[in-house]
């Protein structure tokens, strides 16, 4: 069969129309499907005004600029933290629901015999650390001890060993002084409190003889002459402290920070993983952002999923040893 020139133009006109379409709808779907679409939400295990609700709303309302969509705080407090996050990690697998994650519930909080609904590891994508924040060993202003060398000495003397207030067992900051008391071997008598204010009173009225807290908390009460910080748990001095030693200074091996990151359920789609990456990359590179943050006590880290998960790893190497020396259990 011998076909006519104009049968073959048509036959052509036909093709390029079919490809054309095939083309327009496929930039359609693309459209369509194009992440993100609509509002995410980001569970912050904590209530309102905590730390942790404070670096969300830092962080959420550049990110919402950066992916074009609306990013809602859903903060959800209680159990430690657990409760939040086991609601992130049930959520879908789509990136419309993110995780304020933290080592209570990430980390230390399977390790002090908490019961988890969820596991940690496996059931999270950690795509973002965000940052560390220190905790600061603080006395009141009569207190004998004028430092920490002189704080440890104290307690080694003290045959019913020194009170101290803290957030929790398994909290960073319970942690990190558990490690000192290890390492120094001192004698000291842990006395766990479901808030900072209740430990904070207990401290100025005498009934404890030290505390762990964040620095924005001691603060206000540092700078009145009521309370004196001994030592703080981060790796480097703070700016805003630079005449307060780091724990490690004193003891060798000693401190431990808190911190914060963003995680997703397992098998979130790695195109929408590495969109999330690289614009919190960008929000916690901005000047404002990184300043804002290290006003609420926070050091911006900004590691990725793979820095991130070797950080959980060595986080979990660091504490299990700490822990069942102790034979510490969650209350």
């Amino acid at each position: 069969m011998v076909l006519s020139e104009n049968h073959l133009q048509g036959v052509c006109r036909r093709t390029l129309f079919v490809g054309a379409m095939a083309i327009l709808m496929s930039h359609v779907v693309l459209a369509k499907d194009a992440y993100p679409s609509r509002p995410i939400k980001l569970i912050v295990p904590f209530a309102a005004g905590g730390t942790g609700d404070i670096v969300a709303r830092l962080l959420s309302s550049k990110l919402a600029e950066g992916l074009g969509e609306s990013v809602v705080i859903d903060n959800r407090g209680g159990g430690g933290s657990i409760i939040g996050t086991d609601a992130g990690a049930k959520a879908p697998a789509d990136g419309y629901t993110l995780t304020l994650s933290n080592g209570a519930a990430i980390t230390t909080g399977a390790l002090v015999g908490q019961k988890l609904a969820y596991k940690p590891l496996d059931d999270f994508s950690h795509i973002f650390l965000i940052g560390s924040f220190p905790n600061m060993l603080v006395v009141r202003d009569d207190f004998p001890a004028k430092d920490l060398r002189q704080f440890v000495a104290l307690s080694r003397s003290d045959t019913r060993g020194i009170s101290w207030g803290s957030a929790g067992v398994g909290s960073a900051g319970f942690l990190a002084v558990e490690l000192l008391r290890q390492l120094a071997q001192m004698n000291l008598v842990h006395v766990p409190y479901r808030g900072t204010g209740p430990a904070m009173t207990d401290l100025m009225g005498g009934s404890i003889g030290a505390m762990m807290t964040s620095p924005a908390v001691a603060s206000a009460h540092i700078k009145a002459g009521k309370l004196r910080a001994l030592a703080v748990s981060s790796p480097a001095r703070l700016s805003d402290y630079p005449g307060i030693p780091t724990m490690n200074e004193v003891v060798p091996g000693a401190g431990g920070d808190a911190w914060f990151g963003i995680s997703v359920p397992v098998n979130t789609p790695q195109p929408v993983i590495d969109r999330l990456q690289t614009e919190l990359d960008k929000v916690i590179k901005l000047p404002l952002v990184r300043a804002q943050l290290q006003q609420a006590g926070l050091t911006p880290l900004g590691l990725g999923q793979q820095g991130f998960e070797q950080f959980l790893l060595a986080e979990i190497s660091k504490w299990t040893p700490v822990i069942r020396r102790a034979k510490i259990v969650a209350d």
